[in-house]
């Protein structure tokens, strides 16, 4: 059965276009990714620096494969751009 992932951030103080220069250079990575539908990034509009990305996979197992194989060092340094650890939660039909 197919799933929804989506994940929330918020950058740190004067990170915002950091963030989502770093987010949307997800993008191209994710829906390259075994089992991904699609990948959307979404800026909040009423909320500056708050971001959301949707994905749709085949199966939540397939997301969680992705984001093994994802480098960790990439990852480390996205980090350092955000207020508060990314929420984020698995959704379906």
């Amino acid at each position: 059965m197919n799933t929804t992932r989506i994940n929330e951030f918020q950058a740190a103080e004067n990170r915002g276009e950091d963030l989502y220069k770093f987010l949307k250079s997800l993008v191209p990575y994710i829906s390259s990714s075994n089992g991904c539908i699609s990948c959307e990034l979404l800026r909040n509009s009423d909320t500056p620096g708050h971001y959301v990305i949707i994905e749709k996979w085949d199966s939540v197992q397939d997301h969680k494969n992705s984001v093994e194989t994802f480098p960790k060092e990439e990852m480390q340094k996205g980090m350092t751009l955000i207020a508060n650890p990314p929420r984020g939660g698995y959704f379906s039909e």
